[in-house]
C-alpha cells in the first residue's frame, strides 16, 4: 500500500517536472522567435506610388513592402519610419528612434535621393537628351565618389543603435525596358543612361551593405519584364500626382519588393 502510494507520488512529481520543463522550453522558443521589426528608408520603402497612404507627409502606404511583410509574418513589434524624400542624413537624424538592442529585423532602401534621382528624371523629361545625359553622368559621379561614405554613415548609425538586428538593404530597379513598347517620351539613349545609373546604385549599395555585414536584396531581377516600356509596368512613368512618378505601383511593391524582402528577412 505504501509502495503503491509512493509510486503514485513519484509519477506525479515526474509529470509535473516534465510539464514545467516543456512549458519553459516553449516560452524560451517563443522568446527566441520574437521579431521586432523596424522599416527605415526613402519613398521606395514608404510606398510612394502604391496609394492608400496614411496621414502625414511621408506617404507611408499600407501596400508598401514593410506593411505586406508585417501582415504575412505578424512580428511582435513593428515600427514604420520610412519617409518620402529621405536621404541618408534623414535616416540618421529622423528615423532611428525605434531601434534598440531588442530590434531583431531592419529593412532599408536609401541612396537614390542623395544621388539626385528625382532631379535627374525631371531634367530628362523636360530638357531633352543632351541635358539628360549630362545630368545622369553627374549623378553617376556622385554615386561612385560620394555616396559610399554617406551609406557608411547611415549603416554605422543603424548598427550602433540595433547591434543585434538582421539588416536587409534593398536596392532599386532599372527604370526602363530598352527597345520596349514606348513610342514617345525620353530618348532610348536617355533610358539606357538612367538604367546604367541604377546599376551603379546596385554596385555601390551592395558593396557597402556587405562590408557592414548586412544582407542585400537586388530587386532588378524581380522587376525584369515589368519596367517602364515593358507593356506590364510595375513602375509609374510621368503621372499625376507627380510625386508618384518613377516609383513602384502597388503591384511593384507586392510583386517586386515584397518577395525579395520575404526571402531575406
Amino acid at each position: 500500500m505504501r509502495l503503491s502510494r509512493f509510486a503514485s507520488v513519484a509519477t506525479a512529481v515526474a509529470a509535473l517536472a516534465a510539464l514545467t520543463g516543456l512549458t519553459g522550453a516553449t516560452a524560451a522558443a517563443q522568446e527566441a522567435a520574437a521579431v521586432n521589426y523596424v522599416a527605415l528608408g526613402d519613398s521606395y520603402s514608404s510606398g510612394v506610388g502604391a496609394g492608400n497612404y496614411e496621414g502625414g507627409d511621408c506617404k507611408r502606404s499600407t501596400r508598401a513592402y514593410p506593411q505586406l511583410w508585417r501582415s504575412a509574418n505578424a512580428p511582435s513589434s513593428f515600427d514604420f519610419t520610412a519617409c518620402s524624400g529621405a536621404r541618408t542624413h534623414d535616416v540618421i537624424n529622423n528615423q532611428l528612434g525605434p531601434l534598440d538592442a531588442a530590434t531583431t529585423l531592419v529593412s532599408i532602401s536609401v541612396g537614390g535621393n542623395d544621388a539626385g534621382f528625382a532631379d535627374a528624371m525631371s531634367t530628362c523629361v523636360l530638357q531633352g537628351e543632351s541635358a539628360c545625359l549630362a545630368r545622369v553622368e553627374e549623378a553617376r559621379a556622385y554615386i561612385s565618389q560620394t555616396l559610399p561614405g554617406r551609406l557608411d554613415a547611415a549603416y554605422d548609425a543603424i548598427r550602433a543603435q540595433a547591434p543585434n538586428a538582421h539588416v536587409v538593404v534593398l536596392g532599386y530597379p532599372r527604370m526602363y525596358e530598352l527597345n520596349g513598347s514606348c513610342w514617345f517620351g525620353i530618348s532610348e539613349r536617355s533610358r539606357a543612361a538612367i538604367n546604367a545609373a541604377a546599376d551603379d546604385l546596385h554596385n555601390v549599395t551592395s558593396k557597402r551593405a556587405a562590408d557592414h555585414g548586412f544582407t542585400y536584396g537586388d530587386v532588378r531581377g524581380a522587376f525584369t519584364g515589368h519596367e517602364i516600356c515593358s507593356g506590364d509596368e510595375w513602375l509609374h512613368s510621368t503621372t499625376w500626382p507627380i510625386s508618384d512618378s518613377y516609383h513602384p505601383t502597388a503591384e511593384g511593391q507586392s510583386g517586386g519588393y515584397y518577395p525579395v524582402m520575404e526571402s531575406l528577412a
